[in-house]
């Protein structure tokens, strides 16, 4: 489960809506990630065949079989979980493709996330660590025990102290709800380093949206620091990468919480309002308990 999810039930931002469906989704079941066994394949499929254990993407996952395409899916390692696999996808792409290919992170850098107790905020503090970053991760109270054992460095407790007000300096920014004044993250970037926004706050309307990307575009005419923000785009190179990593144990998905397929309106939900503990998830196989 993503946010991905309840921002196309809700239309926000607006503009989701363009891609999406103006007045309704255009694509009734949600959910993006998976992971399970292939049942059958097209005629063409050479990369695949039925008993796989795979994971990846498709559309309308929250669902006890779906169709997808074969450059969609990997491998899923033996010795994960389905449920593990099944939360790394949009997740784990979206922090590698943050951190690797917008923040070009580089061994050694300093590396701050905030929001780093989330779905991608979890990953994307032990993909700076395996990157060879050294990580700073800015959280809630009931999770800072977590990102200290995923290898943050350091961790701030939000509601204790505000990162804006420390003296370090951060090579990356990994931005993650953008619900923080952009001035506040600039001021504890070095002057070569690099922000990345990763998604938008819950209550993003169109007229904020827009705002805010205009403004981050105004904002990195007049500062060295470099701005970006982007969409991930998962693709089977990426996934493949995120399957050795797990395999590894480099990366170890964290999943919060636990819903059967016939409460996912209940996850969805948790999800919205929440602030939930790494990744929520929807297990059909609960359904025959």
């Amino acid at each position: 489960m993503n946010a991905l999810d309840w921002h196309i039930m809700m239309g926000t931002p607006f503009v989701l809506r363009l891609l999406t469906g103006l007045s309704r989704p255009k694509v009734r079941v949600r959910g993006r990630d998976l992971s399970g066994i292939v049942e059958e394949c097209g005629s063409a499929v050479t990369r695949w065949k039925p008993g796989d254990q795979v994971f990846g993407t498709a559309s309308g996952t929250f669902a006890e079989l779906v169709a997808t395409t074969e450059s969609s899916l990997s491998a899923k390692p033996k010795e994960v979980t389905f449920e593990a696999a099944a939360s790394v996808p949009v997740a784990g792409v979206t922090a590698l493709q943050a951190i690797r290919d917008h923040g070009h992170l580089q061994p050694g850098q300093r590396t701050i996330v905030y929001g780093a107790g989330g779905g991608v905020g979890t990953m994307a503090v032990q993909l700076a660590r395996s990157l060879g970053g050294h990580v700073t991760a800015v959280t809630s109270t009931d999770k800072v025990d977590l990102l200290g054992s995923l290898g943050a460095e350091t961790v701030i407790d939000y509601s204790k102290a505000d990162f804006a007000d420390g003296p370090e300096r951060y090579d990356l920014f990994i931005d993650i709800g953008a619900d923080r004044k952009l001035r506040d993250c600039l001021r504890v970037l070095s002057r070569e380093g690099t922000y990345v926004g990763v998604g938008s706050p819950p209550e993003a309307g169109m007229v904020s949206t827009l705002a805010g990307l205009i403004g981050q575009k105004l904002t990195s005419a007049f500062v060295p620091q470099r701005l970006a923000s982007f969409v991930a785009k998962p693709n089977q190179a990426d996934l493949d990468l995120l399957g050795k990593l797990m395999s590894s144990k480099n990366l170890q998905p964290v999943i919060g919480h636990r819903f059967p397929l016939a409460e996912t309106a209940a996850a969805i939900d948790l999800l919205r309002t929440g602030h939930p503990r790494g990744k929520v998830i929807v297990d059909v196989s609960e359904e025959d308990s």
